[in-house]
């Protein structure tokens, strides 16, 4: 079967700009990096059970592939769907790392609904497959509307094409495993300033080269200090000119 291609993503700013139940809302430039991306292929296999092949640590149910079809089986009730996972295994060829700050689990949950939209003729709009790609992970619906840049904000939800010209981006990972909750929660607890209307329209407006030239590492992204002050041992792998992707432990620099 044709493979699909899971893009990994930076976020050139993020700023938090509030609560909203468990979630917290943002307004970030994500950025995808066409270098990096994860492949899925649909194949063939024995059992009935729903198998993911890939390099990964968790449960399959934990799994945001496994979550994106529980969510898209409950919108659709879609018996073909099921009959798919029964027949075939969903393979994973994992290059974007893990605990990242790239979005690897969100673009693998966004193809995989993408893929079977295709596959099974589903006819189900972007605006209806990131409605349930929602329900999997904020970032979600940005993977699912593959726009190469665009401007996210709520919690996650709105997704607003920003047009530039695709970035060259290289990606540094350490070998640090962050918590997502708990960089946030340093954040509202050291760190939480309010966003200004006209500095969120500024951000809104402005090119990603521009906003990289024009502020530092820690004023594009709210995350990049908590993240310092939990990880400690961060500071030993910036340099100098690199940004702070999500909340980490990933850095990035434009390429020429």
């Amino acid at each position: 079967m044709k493979s699909y291609k899971a893009y990994a993503k930076v976020n050139i700013f993020l700023k938090i700009t509030g609560k909203r139940g468990d979630y917290h809302e943002i307004l970030s430039r994500f950025v995808l990096v066409n270098n990096l991306y994860d492949t899925l292929t649909f194949i063939s296999k024995e059992n009935n059970d729903f198998v993911i092949e890939g390099a990964f640590n968790c449960e399959t149910k934990q799994n945001t592939i496994y979550k994106a079809y529980a969510a898209l089986l409950e919108v659709t009730k879609s018996e073909p769907l099921e009959r798919l996972m029964q027949s075939h295994a969903i393979r994973v060829e994992k290059q974007i790392p893990s605990f990242a700050g790239l979005g690897g689990g969100s673009s693998d949950a966004a193809t995989y609904l993408l893929m079977c939209n295709e596959v099974l003729h589903l006819g189900l709009s972007r605006d209806e497959l990131a409605s349930i790609g929602s329900k999997v992970g904020a970032d979600v619906p940005f993977f699912v509307y593959g726009y190469q840049s665009a401007n996210v904000s709520g919690i996650g939800e709105v997704v607003q094409a920003f047009d530039e010209p695709a970035l060259n981006i290289k990606t540094v990972t350490p070998n640090i495993e962050i918590s997502t909750p708990k960089v946030y929660q340093g954040f509202r607890e050291h760190f939480y300033k309010e966003l200004t209307v006209s500095e969120a329209e500024r951000l809104s407006n402005i090119s990603s080269i521009d906003a990289l030239k024009t502020m530092t590492p820690k004023e594009a992204n709210d995350l990049f200090e908590p993240a310092l002050l939990l990880y400690p041992q961060l500071e030993k792998q910036y340099k100098e000119g690199w940004f702070f992707s999500g909340s980490g432990s990933s850095f990035f620099i434009l390429m020429k």
